[in-house]
């Protein structure tokens, strides 16, 4: 947050936050103020929650994987109206066998910059992540996180030509 916060080009437009003991009230506060929420368990984890469902009654647009409430909210609304990005349940095993097999690497030259940038300590301290991009870099990314990262890029991408559509993203707001 300090990195973000105090950036010169990005410090003034976005601020980066974290909301202790985050419960109903703030909840009631936050949500009717979004407009884009992200819900981006890996699909068949079910972890998912039905927070996604309060954001699309307030107008809100869902970037998230099909899983949970994100499945049934496409079954309303259509896919057309959320950003849907990662596998679906069917692939995720088979992805994960690959992986434990050794068949795949999902990191990717992107990713990979990623994380080196983190483990270069820009951020700030690394030594409760290290473990983490260790782990998803050699085998242990149960929650095939760096396969679906690129998947995640792709659907940010089209928020970003989305939001910059007002009739469009007004349209999907309101069909949500």
């Amino acid at each position: 947050a300090e990195k973000i916060n105090s950036d010169h080009q990005v410090g003034d437009l976005l601020k980066v936050i974290f909301l202790p003991n985050y419960n109903v009230s703030s909840a009631q506060v936050i949500i009717p103020a979004a407009e884009l929420s992200q819900h981006i368990s890996t699909a068949g984890t079910e972890a998912s929650g039905t927070s996604n469902m309060k954001f699309v009654m307030n107008g809100s647009l869902i970037i998230g994987t099909m899983d949970g409430a994100n499945v049934e909210i496409a079954e309303e609304i259509g896919e057309k109206n959320m950003f849907i990005f990662g596998e679906r349940v069917e692939g995720v095993n088979r992805i994960r066998k690959e992986m434990h097999e050794g068949k795949r690497g999902y990191v990717g030259k992107r990713l990979a910059r990623v994380f080196q940038t983190i483990k270069s300590g820009f951020f700030g301290d690394v030594s409760m992540v290290h473990p983490i991009i260790d782990s998803l870099c050699d085998g242990g990314d149960h929650y095939i996180t760096c396969f679906d990262f690129y998947s995640y890029i792709e659907a940010q991408e089209k928020v970003d030509v989305t939001y910059k559509d007002y009739k469009k993203w007004t349209e999907m707001a309101i069909l949500g």
